[in-house]
């Protein structure tokens, strides 16, 4: 891993090379061992994210561009330039552009990679080697909680937009 501190992206300069109608994350932070991670998304004017619930990290929004609102249970948090939203985990949200469109940026802990192990195996002793107690069979599909856009996979079991990206799923 490369511990020196460089340059990643000019945000300014993604935006301006995008396609005016491009949606979703423009640049993710992708750099090797890194424990966070970092999206530069745009919205078109007038879109949307629907209503979601992120419900294992807090998110930092900040918007770099455009403006827009959080829909919160609450009521609705103006985003402008320059503005910093906090999104707790668990908080229930939804991002809508303004008339010249969102960009910003989000900030999360890095996502623990996913995996599968076996039940046996979680609760082995030394007496029940897990190998020799582990049946096998199949892990159950989950594309359909895959985001067709970033890949993503979706806490929600149905999922409706992705909370990375904003990608409407595919309809069921």
């Amino acid at each position: 891993m490369n511990s020196a501190p460089r340059l990643l992206a000019v945000l300014d300069d993604l935006l301006t090379a995008a396609d005016h109608d491009a949606r979703g994350a423009l640049w993710q932070l992708a750099e090797r061992g890194r424990e966070l991670d970092a999206n530069l998304v745009r919205l078109p004017p007038g879109a949307e994210i629907g209503e979601h619930q992120e419900n294992v990290l807090d998110v930092l929004l900040v918007v770099i561009a455009g403006s827009g609102r959080v829909v919160t249970g609450g009521g609705e948090l103006d985003l402008t330039p320059t503005t910093v939203a906090w999104l707790p985990r668990t908080s229930r949200r939804a991002l809508a552009a303004g008339p010249e469109g969102l960009a910003y940026v989000t900030v999360h802990r890095r996502r623990p990679g996913l995996s599968i192990k076996s039940p046996v195996a979680a609760r082995a002793t030394p007496l029940v080697a897990p190998s020799a107690a582990y049946e096998g069979g199949e892990a159950p599909c989950m594309l359909d909680r895959v985001c067709p856009a970033c890949g993503r996979l979706s806490q929600d079991p149905e999922p409706v937009f992705c909370s990375r990206c904003g990608e409407r799923f595919a309809e069921r």
